[in-house]
């Protein structure tokens, strides 16, 4: 099934992977939430925390559709995401998220931390109290 992705971190526009791994492959990247999840700050990069009452802030990106294979390969990879292995740092999940604009839910890959990552987190993690990671350095959106 070919779903869009819920972005969250160094993903987003404006951000340092954007570039790189979605410009140019995507038809559509508009304003998402994730509900009951929980964004937590890592060595540069940013985990989601599957977290009752929390909400992260990204954007939902439609991949081309001549270009969806190679990027899911691309941000497997980057995500360091194989299935079934436990060092994995993130697993690529369904989950519905939200967009901003019309308030609708649609069906989304989201790349969550892995258990053993979210169990550290939890017990020992920073949270990013906004749920955004463009303000966690107290950054507006597109203002570096």
């Amino acid at each position: 099934m070919r779903l869009p992705f819920f972005v969250y971190g160094t993903l987003l526009a404006g951000e340092p992977n954007h570039g790189a791994f979605l410009h140019g492959r995507t038809a559509s990247e508009e304003p998402g939430r994730l509900n009951d999840a929980v964004l937590y700050d890592g060595p540069g990069y940013p985990y989601a925390v599957e977290e009752f009452g929390g909400i992260v802030h990204g954007e939902v990106v439609t991949a081309r559709p001549q270009d969806y294979d190679e990027l899911l390969v691309a941000l497997d990879h980057l995500e360091e995401y194989v299935p079934g292995d436990p060092h994995s740092l993130y697993e690529r999940v369904e989950r519905d998220v939200v967009r901003v604009g019309d308030g609708t839910a649609v069906r989304a890959w989201v790349y969550l931390a892995a258990p053993a990552v979210a169990v550290r987190l939890r017990a020992r993690g920073k949270p990013i109290e906004s749920g955004d990671w463009r303000l966690r350095r107290g950054l507006r959106p597109g203002f570096r």
